[in-house]
């Protein structure tokens, strides 16, 4: 197995690796045969939605190219990102959000041959280092086990489980899929860091 090094790309870099990313993206999430361009191309479009937000930070870990990547931004001020937590997120979250000391992770991905060797904490460990915030939140599908597993490994905290029947509700997405037709009705989970 090759060594992997980690490095942060910018906002620039980022958008101009997107196939790159995509590709892992369909590698780590080995969706339905045949369905492989569909969710791509889904992919993509979040993809670059996210590039475009506030803060956006990414790092990607590379072996013999691309196999693995972390991103995410910090939440807006304005509060409103919360809205679909109402009733999970502990009370002092609006303040903290209105303090600009929110990170939203939105994607963790790392290709089937390079999991469980410690790749997802390295990139967790150097994406976080140059946030200084006090709450750090993720989104997964109630049925994502992986997700549900690297997220206890890191010593993060569920907060609840929600619907997210509205698209554009203001939560937080996982590979945006809350924002397409026909995903009404999902149930999510809410993960948190430890607050200091």
């Amino acid at each position: 197995m090759a060594e992997v090094f980690l490095r942060r790309l910018s906002r620039w870099q980022a958008e101009q690796q997107r196939e790159a990313v995509a590709d892992v993206y369909v590698e780590a999430y080995e969706g339905d045969p045949g369905a492989e361009y569909r969710d791509r191309q889904s992919f993509l479009r979040d993809f670059e939605n996210a590039v475009q937000r506030t803060d956006f930070d990414m790092v990607v870990a590379d072996a013999v190219g691309m196999i693995g990547c972390l991103y995410g931004y910090r939440a807006a001020r304005t509060g409103d990102w919360w809205k679909g937590y109402r009733g999970v997120l502990p009370p002092e979250v609006e303040e903290r959000t209105a303090a600009g000391r929110v990170f939203i992770l939105t994607e963790l991905m790392v290709v089937p041959a390079y999991r469980r060797q410690g790749v997802s904490e390295r990139l967790r460990t150097l994406l976080l280092v140059r946030h200084a915030t006090d709450l750090v939140v993720s989104v997964i599908k109630r049925d994502d086990d992986l997700g549900r597993e690297v997220l206890r490994s890191w010593g993060w905290t569920k907060l609840g489980e929600f619907d997210r029947d509205e698209p554009g509700s203001g939560a937080p997405l996982r590979r945006g899929e809350s924002e397409r037709p026909g995903t009404s009705g999902l149930v999510w989970e809410g993960w948190m860091r430890p607050m200091p």
